[in-house]
């Protein structure tokens, strides 16, 4: 390159870096006049090497990069250029001397002219050690100036996002809480239907008893109104005994009065148990544990139920087997679940065995046992009988609520699952089945003393 075009190129060199800056920085209002500087660093480098006018065009281009450097260290905005501006400084300043030497003082000029070479060399080694220095500084900071501008992009991205996520977690949040009230409304449905299911199938199972509660109120009753006829013609014997004068005889007739009363007040008492015993069971449980003779309830239960379907089937009969442990006493339980869950089980015998008895199996005598047996903490109460037994396919199921092996409309499939939440859930007891096909069924429940 020849000597006359350095200084050009290195004005064409300053007019580009501050372009690329300002377009960098976003500095748009410099933009256009550092696009006309750059075109006229290109304009003086063409004239010159038309024309080889340097004498000419070296005052045009000092003027131009005086006026360059002192723009670019004026501007606030191009402050971080100040060093890199700075480097051209010193070659300006010497190259601006040479050729004023040169002009006026031609003597001198050539006499130093080997010092101003010098001089041109070390602003030539300033300069570039000063523009490689910032060259590298630049790169750093334009690493970091990039690295910041993903940052503020990853920045707004992370803030849009959070935006369209909260929205969106709102939008969800309103869908959930509708669901929720939705799912609680339904909730508060299927409870409602279950206290009405359960009511249902305790007044199915009572509807049941009641031609037994019927058998068994009428014998106490008979004997109520048997006694009370003695009683009444006693009691006319004792006035015509009284007539004649025979104390002694009056007193004898009077013992025996005072025996039927008392026969007809334990009949009376034992119609009213019954009775009591049935309200009891149609009402809603009170979930409160009452001191209860689980022997009485068993005996009371196994016969209401025989009684029911005797009186629904005149044609059946079966053999009833009572094992009561009298050592059981008293234990607290909930005798409204308890008399429940007896009932349903010895209902449930009691249709098995009529069901095989249709099947007139030769020899086969229907048998319908409750047993009952103190261990240790624990009450059992066996309900077993001989009957079809259940399938080994659907024995897993037959505690599942609905779920009944018995043909349509004969049952809810309520009765095994409520009998297996009363014992396990509401007695922290055991209630499991054992069943062997064609020979019979035993329901086995284990209740804590201690409870």
């Amino acid at each position: 390159m020849p000597l006359s075009f350095a200084p050009l190129v290195v004005s064409l060199v300053l007019a580009d870096k501050i372009r690329k800056y300002a377009r960098v920085n976003s500095l748009q209002q410099w933009e256009k006049p550092l696009k006309y500087a750059l075109v006229f660093s290109v304009f003086l480098i063409s004239t010159e090497a038309v024309l080889s006018a340097y004498s000419i065009t070296k005052w045009i281009w000092h003027v131009y990069l005086i006026a360059m450097i002192a723009f670019s260290l004026k501007q606030k905005e191009l402050r971080t250029l100040r060093m890199f501006v700075l480097a051209f400084v010193p070659f300006e300043i010497v190259s601006l001397i040479t050729d004023l030497a040169e002009v006026i003082n031609v003597d001198f000029f050539s006499a130093n002219e080997t010092y101003f070479k010098n001089a041109m060399s070390l602003t030539y080694i300033w300069m570039v050690a000063i523009l490689f220095s910032q060259n590298r500084q630049f790169k750093v900071a334009e690493k970091e100036r990039i690295k910041r501008q993903q940052e503020d992009e990853l920045n707004k991205a992370i803030a849009i996002r959070k935006v369209e996520l909260e929205g969106l977690v709102a939008e969800r949040t309103a869908e959930l809480t509708l669901q929720k009230e939705e799912l609680e409304l339904t909730l508060d449905e299927l409870r409602s239907t279950q206290s009405q299911l359960i009511q249902a199938e305790k007044m199915a199972s009572l509807g049941e008893l009641t031609a037994g509660i019927a058998h068994e109120i009428q014998n106490p009753l008979n004997f109520v109104n048997n006694f009370s006829e003695v009683s009444k013609e006693l009691l006319d014997e004792m006035m015509a005994e009284l007539d004649k004068g025979n104390s002694n005889d009056a007193k004898e007739i009077a013992s025996d009065i005072i025996q039927n009363l008392e026969k007809i007040n334990h009949h009376g008492k034992r119609a009213d148990a019954i009775v009591k015993g049935m309200l009891q069971h149609s009402r809603s449980s009170s979930g409160q544990k009452e001191p209860t003779d689980v022997n009485a309830l068993a005996d009371e239960f196994l016969r209401l139920a025989y009684h029911g379907l005797r009186a629904k089937d005149k044609s059946f009969n079966a053999t009833l087997k009572t094992d009561l442990d009298a050592n059981i006493g008293i234990i607290k339980v909930i005798p409204q679940d308890i008399g429940r869950v007896i009932l349903n089980l010895l209902t449930n015998a009691f249709y098995a065995v009529n069901e095989k008895k249709k099947l007139n199996i030769a020899g086969y005598e229907p048998l319908v046992s409750i047993r009952t047996k103190r261990q240790e903490n624990k009450v059992e109460i066996d309900v077993s009988d001989n009957g079809n037994g259940i399938p080994q396919k659907v024995i897993d199921k037959i505690f599942q609520p609905f779920f009944t092996t018995k043909p349509t409309g004969e049952g809810t499939g309520l009765g095994l699952s409520l009998s297996y939440d009363i014992i396990v859930k509401g007695h922290s007891g055991e209630l499991r089945v054992e069943t062997h096909e064609g020979e019979g069924t035993v329901f086995h429940i284990k209740l804590p003393i201690n409870a």
